[in-house]
C-alpha cells in the first residue's frame, strides 16, 4: 500500500488572494517546492480543493482547469508530480465539499492508499477535519487563511497533528515522522 499527501491548493501550495484563477496571478508559496521535493520519494501527491468561486460565477470550470494545469506544469518543471486534482465546484454542503472525505475515499480505492501513514496538509479547518475524518495525520499551515482561522480550530476542538508556519517546516516534520 502506498502513502499519500492530500494537499489543499490555494493558501497551501499557491498564494490565495481571493478566488485565485488567473494564470498570471499564480505565485507558488515559499518552501512549497523544497517541501514537496523532500516528501516525493515517500508519498504520492493529490490536490483536493474547494472551488466555490465556480458556483459564485467568479470564474468557470475552464478557468479553474487552466490555472490548475499551469500550477501542475510549474511543479513538473521542478520534477514534482501531482497524481491528480479533485475539486468541488459547489457553494454549500454537498457530498464532495471538504470536510467530506468523498475524494479521499475515491483515491484510496484507485491508488491503494494506506491512510494511517498518509497526511492532509491545508490552511483551513475543513482541510484538517477532512483528514481527521479519513483517519490521516494532519498538518495545519499558518499560510493562506490559516492564521485567520486558528481560533476556529480551538473553538471547534479540531486538533491537527502539527501546526506550522509554512509548508517546508511541515514537510520537515512529516519527513521525520
Amino acid at each position: 500500500m502506498a502513502k499519500a499527501i492530500f494537499l489543499d491548493r490555494d493558501g497551501t501550495l499557491n498564494e490565495d488572494n481571493g478566488y485565485v484563477h488567473k494564470v498570471e496571478n499564480l505565485k507558488i508559496l515559499p518552501g512549497v517546492i523544497e517541501g514537496l521535493r523532500l516528501l516525493q520519494k515517500d508519498y504520492l501527491f493529490f490536490i483536493i480543493t474547494n472551488q466555490s468561486g465556480i458556483a459564485r460565477k467568479y470564474y468557470n470550470e475552464k478557468d479553474f482547469l487552466k490555472f490548475n494545469n499551469h500550477l501542475l506544469e510549474k511543479l513538473a518543471l521542478e520534477d514534482i508530480r501531482i497524481e491528480r486534482t479533485y475539486f468541488c465546484p459547489h457553494l454549500s454542503s454537498c457530498d464532495c465539499r471538504k470536510p467530506s472525505t468523498k475524494f479521499i475515499e475515491e483515491i484510496v480505492k484507485e491508488f491503494d492508499i494506506n491512510l494511517i501513514y498518509s497526511w492532509v496538509i491545508g490552511d483551513h479547518p475543513s482541510d484538517i477535519l477532512m483528514g481527521i475524518k479519513a483517519g490521516c495525520k494532519t498538518a495545519y499551515l499558518l499560510t493562506g487563511h490559516g492564521i485567520k482561522h486558528i481560533s476556529e480550530l480551538e473553538k471547534n476542538s479540531i486538533k491537527p497533528t502539527i501546526i506550522e508556519e509554512d509548508f517546508l517546516k511541515a514537510a520537515q516534520k512529516i519527513k521525520n515522522d
